[in-house]
């Protein structure tokens, strides 16, 4: 029964002191504002205006209701800019969630560039490794998946950040260290080591092994990629990792790259959207800084078109 204008006209009766100006502040006329508290008076059956007095004078009844004014019209008001703020593309949330090991290199310098310039946008990060990133952005739970698996699902929109080579890493001392490019029955006798990941979420076996019917000898997981740069130094097995994964760790002389067949094995990396929030400018904004960042942070990777 209560309304906001309720509210709003007792508050202005308060703050005022007399009808004659809390009509004028709300642009009323004196009569039409007597009519509403009239009415509100007959719906909540109590009476808010003390008539006899000269003023008028708001009753306790009144006071109550003043009360849930103060606590209720603050948040409307300031809800009010918020939605204002997020209509105009300056604020809004934005979760995202990354579905490879390696994106941390670039991803987290890119999100401290981002929160700089627009500090009233909500961020959150979180590791898409163990749940479907995809379903979980249609519902809503997510804002932007960063991906190299694209899925052909309404509603979402994949934005092209850069391509990049699949290559693997092998240690200086590995027989395999001589091969410009490597075929898939070379690995047959090589432990493969990869990031806990499903096997049908991994290029390696998707893109090269799993088409050449050939298995490595082994497969060995591990969480963080200098753990796998390690093992693969130390003769533990080889890893298939993007190329820019692998630059850092060169620098030494203990690991060798290889190509993933004569002609490689090259993918694109997509930040992915709902297609009702790809114009909001935070979100653009996030995008240009996330491709600016990448080639600025990782080397030997290559852009990809995209027009806005």
């Amino acid at each position: 029964m209560l309304e906001i204008r309720h509210l709003e006209t007792l508050t202005a009766i308060r703050d005022t002191g007399s009808l004659q100006e809390a009509a004028e502040r709300l642009h009323v006329t004196q009569s039409a504002l007597s009519h509403q508290l009239r009415d509100l008076e007959e719906r909540l059956q109590v009476q808010l205006l003390n008539r006899r007095t000269r003023p008028a004078r708001l009753t306790t009844a009144a006071f109550r209701i003043l009360a849930l004014a103060d606590e209720v019209l603050p948040r409307i008001r300031t809800t009010e800019r918020e939605l204002k703020r997020l209509a105009a593309g300056h604020t809004g949330r934005l979760h995202v969630a990354i579905d490879c090991h390696s994106c941390f290199q670039w991803l987290m310098p890119a999100l401290d560039a981002f929160r700089e310039k627009w500090p009233d946008v909500t961020l959150d990060l979180s590791a898409a490794f163990s749940f479907a990133p995809l379903p979980a952005l249609i519902r809503g739970d997510l804002d932007v998946v960063i991906t190299s698996d694209p899925q052909p699902l309404d509603g979402i929109e994949y934005v092209p950040l850069f391509r990049y080579e699949l290559v693997l890493a092998i240690a200086s001392t590995n027989p395999l260290a001589q091969y410009r490019y490597i075929e898939p029955v070379q690995l047959q006798d090589q432990t493969l080591i990869t990031y806990p990941v499903d096997r049908n979420r991994l290029d390696i076996f998707t893109e090269f092994l799993d088409p050449a019917a050939t298995e490595p000898a082994a497969v060995r997981q591990a969480e963080l990629t200098p753990m796998i740069m390690q093992l693969v130094a130390s003769q533990r097995g080889v890893a298939a990792l993007p190329n820019w994964a692998v630059t850092e760790y060169m620098s030494h002389g203990w690991l060798r790259t290889a190509q993933l067949g004569e002609q490689g094995i090259w993918r694109n990396l997509y930040a992915t959207v709902r297609t009702e929030d790809l114009d909001a400018d935070y979100l653009q904004a996030f995008l240009q800084q996330a491709r600016k960042t990448s080639f600025q942070t990782l080397k030997n990777i290559e852009q990809l078109p995209y027009t806005p």
